[in-house]
C-alpha cells in the first residue's frame, strides 16, 4: 500500500485526466443483498457518437461499404444472465470480466440501439487493431486492452472531446506531452494512430505498475489517478474497483462496465445478429522523412494523391503543413507515391511555395525622411515654453498671430497632425 501511495502521489502531480467530459446518462437498476436501487450513470462519450459522425473519416468513407454483404438484423436476441456469465468467462483474457446488472445494461446498449455503431467498429478494427496489438504486445500488456479506444473514441481518429481530449486514445494535451506526443499550432501527435498507441501502451503499463489491478488502471485512464486515489481513501484503502465504485465519478462508474461490454460484443457479435460492414483494406503505405516546410497541396498536385487521403494518412498535421524547417517529420503516403515523392522532392518543395507559405522570415521597415514624416510627437522649440489655454472661438491662426509664430510651428511643438483645436485644451508655445 505504501508503494501505491508514493507512486500515485508522484503521478498525480504529473498527469491530468485523459477524458473528463459530461455525457448522456442511463438509468441502471442494481440488485444487491436482496434489494434493488436505481442509479443514473453517465455514458462514456463514445457511446453518444452518431453513426454519421463516425463515417465522416476518409478511410471509413472510402473503404467501408455500409450495406454490402452485411446481414445485421434489427432483432437483438435476449439471453439469460447465465449465458452472459458463461460467455464472459470463456473470453481468453488476463483481465477480469465479471458480470452484473450494470454490465448487462451496457451489453444491451451495444447489442441494441448501438448495433449499427458496433457493425462500423467491427470493420474499422481492420484499420487499427494491428497497430494496437503490436504496441500492447511489445509492452507485455493484455491484448483485450485493444478495445479501450472503442470506449474512448468509437475508433474515430478525429474524435475531440469537449474537454479537449483528442485522437483514438483521447489524450489530454498535458498527458500527451508527458508521454512524448508533440502538440503545437501545426502538429498534434495525439491524432497520430501509431505514436498515440505507443504512448497509451506506456501509460497503461505505468498505471499497472502502480495499481496492480487492470480495472483500476482503465478507470484511472478515464478520470485520472488522482480521482482513483481519492476513491481508494474514501473506501478505507480498498483497491477493488467494485468496492470503490460508489466513490467514483458517474462516468467512471460506467467506464469499466462499458469496457467489459465492448469486449463481450466484439467477441459475440454474431450471436446478436450483428455483422461487420464490408471493408476493403487500404492500399499499402510507407513513410519518408521531410526536412523542409511542406504543404499537403504541393504533394497532391505533383504526386497524384487526393488531398483528403493525405490528410487521413497524416492526421497529426493540423493545418496541412509539415514544419520540416523546424526538425525532421514523418510523411505517410501510399506506397506507389513514395518513389514519386523521392524522385521529385526538390520540385515538390518549390511548387507554389510563395503562395502556400505566406509567413515572412524578415520584414524591412522603410525610414521616412524628416521632411515627409508626419509629426507624431511634440518637438521642442527654441526659448522657454509658455502654455496657452484655448478659448471658445480661437483658431490656430489667431493664436499663432498673437504670439508671432507660425501655425506649423505650433503643430510641430504639440504633435498635431491637423489644425483642429478644442476649447479648454492647452498648447505649448516657444518664444
Amino acid at each position: 500500500m505504501k508503494k501505491l501511495v508514493n507512486y500515485c502521489s508522484m503521478i498525480f502531480l504529473l498527469l491530468v485526466a485523459t477524458s473528463q467530459v459530461k455525457a448522456q446518462s442511463v438509468d441502471v437498476v442494481i440488485r444487491e443483498n436482496g434489494t434493488e436501487r436505481k442509479e443514473s450513470i453517465d455514458l462514456p462519450k463514445s457511446m453518444t457518437y452518431p453513426l454519421d459522425s463516425l463515417l465522416n473519416d476518409w478511410k471509413a468513407k472510402n473503404y467501408i461499404d455500409l450495406g454490402k454483404d452485411c446481414s445485421t438484423a434489427e432483432i437483438n436476441p435476449l439471453f439469460s444472465d447465465s449465458v452472459y456469465i458463461d460467455r464472459l468467462s470463456r473470453i481468453p483474457a488476463v483481465m477480469e470480466m465479471p458480470y452484473n446488472d450494470i454490465i448487462r445494461k451496457f451489453i444491451d446498449m451495444y447489442a441494441g440501439r448501438l448495433r449499427n455503431q458496433v457493425s462500423f467498429m467491427l470493420s474499422a478494427c481492420n484499420f487499427y487493431m494491428p497497430i494496437f496489438e503490436e504496441a500492447l504486445d511489445a509492452y507485455g500488456l493484455p491484448l483485450e486492452l485493444r478495445y479501450l479506444p472503442i470506449i474512448e473514441s468509437a475508433l474515430n481518429p478525429s474524435a475531440v472531446s469537449r474537454a479537449g481530449a483528442s485522437g483514438l486514445w483521447q489524450f489530454m494535451i498535458g498527458t500527451g506531452k508527458i508521454y512524448g506526443l508533440e502538440s503545437n499550432s501545426l502538429v498534434d501527435e495525439r491524432r497520430d494512430p501509431i505514436k498515440a498507441t505507443w504512448a497509451a501502451a506506456r501509460y497503461l503499463k505505468e498505471m499497472y505498475d502502480i495499481y496492480g489491478d487492470w480495472n483500476l488502471v482503465i478507470a484511472a485512464y478515464n478520470c485520472g489517478p488522482g480521482t482513483i486515489n481519492k476513491a481508494i481513501r474514501r473506501a478505507n484503502g480498498e483497491t477493488d474497483y467494485w468496492k470503490i465504485y460508489n466513490y467514483l465519478p458517474k462516468e467512471t462508474r460506467g467506464y469499466v462496465p462499458a469496457f467489459i461490454a465492448a469486449n463481450y460484443v466484439m467477441t459475440y457479435y454474431c450471436d446478436h445478429n450483428i455483422c461487420p460492414m464490408e471493408t476493403n483494406i487500404p492500399a499499402s503505405t510507407d513513410t519518408v522523412q521531410v526536412n523542409k516546410n511542406l504543404h499537403f497541396e504541393q504533394i497532391a498536385d505533383l504526386c497524384n494523391v487526393p488531398l483528403d487521403q493525405i490528410k487521413s494518412l497524416n492526421p497529426q498535421y493540423k493545418k496541412q503543413i509539415i514544419p520540416g524547417d523546424n526538425k525532421p517529420y514523418t510523411l505517410r503516403l501510399p506506397i506507389e507515391a513514395i518513389s514519386t515523392f523521392i524522385d521529385r522532392q526538390d520540385t515538390i518543395f518549390a511548387h507554389r511555395a510563395d503562395e502556400l507559405f505566406r509567413n515572412r522570415k524578415t520584414v524591412a521597415v522603410k525610414e521616412i525622411s524628416p521632411s515627409t514624416r508626419r509629426a507624431t510627437t511634440a518637438v521642442a522649440g527654441k526659448g522657454k515654453p509658455t502654455y496657452y489655454k484655448i478659448k471658445s472661438g480661437d483658431t490656430l491662426s489667431s493664436i499663432a498671430e498673437k504670439y508671432g509664430v507660425r501655425v506649423k510651428d505650433i503643430q510641430r511643438w504639440n504633435g498635431m497632425s491637423n489644425t483642429k483645436i478644442a476649447a479648454g485644451k492647452r498648447l505649448k508655445i516657444y518664444k
